[in-house]
């Protein structure tokens, strides 16, 4: 049966590429790994796509809590004026 099977122009890698992804390899701590596979295994998704989902969002500020402005006060406002006018 060998001889029917023709692997000369054979190439190795994924069956069906994934376009937009990278195949990369990345050490990261025991504990992530399974914190992140508990979390899928709940979640009922992939592991490696919370780990992308989290990375997009810190990468994006997504996560990010903005500080509130603080409204500008006429006593502030005074003081900076002050500030700016004596200022070299």
């Amino acid at each position: 049966m060998r001889s029917e099977y023709d692997f000369s122009k054979a190439k190795r890698g994924a069956v069906i590429p994934s376009p937009g992804k990278t195949r990369i390899t990345i050490m990261l701590d025991d504990d992530i790994i399974e914190h992140f596979r508990a979390q899928a295994e709940a979640e009922g998704v992939g592991y490696q796509t919370l780990i992308n989902a989290l990375l997009r969002k810190v990468a994006t500020g997504a996560g990010k809590k903005k500080p509130e402005a603080k409204p500008l006060t006429v006593a502030t406002l005074r003081r900076i004026l002050r500030e700016e006018l004596h200022a070299p």
